[in-house]
């Protein structure tokens, strides 16, 4: 009971935060229109669904490396593809870095918070989140990662005008991944968690002067409803 509660009650919040995020967006493109939008961490379809309803897109390319997650993105996805038929949604069952590998994915029962990065089972966070939302029942599966910047080569793809990343800790590594394809990118969309649950060898600071370096300026951040996790944007200046 308690964890129904809590999950209504987060959804609630989430919807209003999820509007700041689209009306910042809408403030950035006032066209409302991204041409190419790559959603890395899909997770069950949240994201694309999000961004088919307020903004016109040409190609959308969601990337979601467990497999239990990805069939729901899946069906998901065929769902929009019916009602946003000019679209063209592709989607790839694979997890983007900075090399070509199989890594150790932490996947939960909580599925949204399922990461590459290790876990501190131990932490008050972790803890807490079992006592709203019950046990996370973590195992650990392999996944595909490709190289970022081979597969926007291998695609042909030469500008990214929105990139949003949810990858649960493992953003910097996404963000590396693109080397220097990085400065075609216009808008990042990100989280960053400063809670003690994942273990990162990085700090926001290391992503925030990453971005520096090509160019990009943050134009908001927002505390996510109930948890110790902001959401960023940053702007290209050079677009």
């Amino acid at each position: 009971m308690i964890n129904y509660l809590f999950n209504n009650i987060l959804k609630f919040f989430d919807y209003f935060h999820k509007e700041k995020i689209i009306k910042k967006l809408r403030t950035i493109n006032k066209k409302n229109r991204f041409k190419i939008v790559f959603d890395v961490g899909g997770h069950r379809g949240e994201s694309i669904d999000l961004f088919l309803k307020n903004f016109k897109i040409d190609y959308l390319y969601s990337f979601e490396p467990s497999k239990e997650s990805f069939k729901i993105l899946f069906k998901k996805a065929n769902l929009l593809k019916n009602k946003f038929d000019k679209v063209n949604i592709q989607l790839e069952n694979l997890a983007l870095g900075d090399s070509n590998k199989n890594v150790e994915f932490n996947y939960l029962k909580e599925t949204s918070s399922s990461t590459i990065q290790k876990l501190n089972t131990n932490s008050s966070y972790f803890k807490k989140k079992e006592k709203y939302l019950g046990k996370l029942i973590n195992k650990k599966i392999f996944i595909e990662q490709v190289n970022f910047q081979e597969y926007l080569m291998n695609k042909k793809i030469n500008k990214i005008d929105l990139l949003k990343i949810d990858t649960e800790g493992y953003e910097l590594e996404v963000l590396r991944g693109l080397k220097d394809s990085l400065s075609r990118v216009s808008v990042i969309l990100f989280e960053h968690h400063y809670h003690n649950m994942i273990l990162k060898n990085y700090t926001f600071s290391d992503i925030h002067h990453l971005l520096e370096k090509y160019s990009f300026i943050r134009v908001y951040k927002s505390k996510m409803p109930f948890r110790k996790t902001f959401e960023y944007i940053y702007k290209n200046k050079n677009d």
